[in-house]
């Protein structure tokens, strides 16, 4: 039995209701849970994350990207569609010059991608969203976990990577001179 699969466009998930459910598109397709409660651990850590990147990006030359967080939405690719949040991202001044500044959403992919899990993220889920960030032309990923204080870094030329709170974070090569020790993204 040959189930027809129907692709969504980002237009349709935009003109859904606002009712509590979380909902993206990977490559046309519809993924729903329920609304996340963020708790505080979750939220101070994406402020840390924003905050050390945003002092960084001051102190790049110009034109500079953009940091953003609150679930940013990207529109990673169209035919079909990958349209999602990111807890926090790193766009570059191209990029961000491409969509005007009241736009709900971004067209194309930030240079960094970095998710914060939540009790509820499915394990299946991150690996479908790091896969897509890959592919659609995220140079980095970095995917923290408050509970156990790790950070563990994708990209596409080399295996996955995880830094523990003894350990050193580089932004290297995308994020050129970035550098913190990953204990300083944790609440003590």
């Amino acid at each position: 039995m040959n189930e027809t699969i129907i692709l969504m466009t980002t237009e349709v998930l935009l003109a859904l209701p606002e009712d509590g459910v979380d909902r993206e598109l990977i490559q046309g397709q519809l993924k729903e849970s329920p609304m996340t409660r963020r708790h505080r651990r979750h939220t101070w850590t994406t402020t840390k994350v924003a905050k050390l990147l945003d002092i960084w990006l001051d102190q790049q030359p110009p034109p500079r990207g953009e940091v953003l967080t609150g679930e940013a939405a990207f529109r990673l690719r169209r035919d079909p569609d990958t349209t999602v949040g990111v807890d926090v991202a790193y766009v570059s001044a191209e990029v961000a010059a491409k969509s005007p500044e009241t736009a709900f959403l971004i067209d194309g992919a930030p240079v960094l991608a970095v998710e914060i899990l939540s009790p509820k993220d499915r394990h299946e889920d991150i690996v479908a969203k790091v896969e897509e960030y890959l592919g659609t032309g995220v140079q980095g990923v970095w995917i923290i976990d408050p509970d156990l204080k790790t950070v563990t870094v994708y990209r596409a030329d080399i295996p996955p990577t995880l830094f523990n709170v003894s350990q050193e974070l580089s932004g290297e090569p995308f994020l050129p001179g970035f550098r913190v020790k990953v204990a300083e993204l944790f609440k003590s």
